[in-house]
């Protein structure tokens, strides 16, 4: 039985109001300096929440809403997120979605932007699927990344573990 789209769209709406990932990602690669109005946003100067319409079984498809709120200065976001999957020691990258134009974004302070990671479902431990543990996103412009816990099961593979059934969304202004 598949949920309806209005379903799906009030259940990941209601998670992504009450999911917040505030784990510790990793480096934000401002080694302590302040940024500059206007510059590139920084994963220091953002806050992070998750939500999730997670694909119920293999062959489904997923979404995984990543919203970043800036906390800082007038910042800017110009490109796509650089998204990576982990499955042990497999590190494979999510590439863009061919039909989605990126568009330079300022944000001023507490305004938000959010960009999605859709994927296929893979079965679970079989061949053609990645068992992901992690996904960690950078923002355009920087290397630093952050860490997101992936609980939404294994992610099918379009061949080798390099290549997910999946693809990333250009940030998109969210909000009012």
């Amino acid at each position: 039985m598949r949920a309806t789209p209005i379903a799906v769209a009030a259940l990941a709406a209601a998670l992504l109001l009450s999911a917040c990932d505030n784990g510790n990602g990793g480096d934000d690669g401002s080694n302590g300096k302040a940024a500059k109005t206007g510059d590139a946003c920084t994963l220091d100067g953002v806050g992070v929440q998750v939500g999730a319409s997670a694909a119920p079984t293999a062959g489904d498809s997923g979404d995984v809403t990543v919203t970043i709120t800036n906390n800082g200065s007038k910042c800017t976001l110009n490109g796509f997120p650089a998204v990576r999957l982990q499955a042990g020691d497999t590190t494979s990258t999510v590439p863009s979605d061919k039909a989605a134009k990126a568009q330079k974004l300022t944000l001023a302070k507490n305004a938000t932007a959010s960009f999605t990671i859709t994927y296929v479902r893979g079965e679970a431990g079989g061949k053609q699927s990645l068992a992901v543990k992690t996904a960690k996103f950078s923002l355009p412009g920087s290397s630093a990344a952050h860490g997101i816990t992936w609980s939404y099961g294994d992610v099918a593979l379009k061949g080798g573990a390099d290549r997910p059934n999946a693809s990333v969304t250009a940030f998109q202004q969210a909000g009012d």
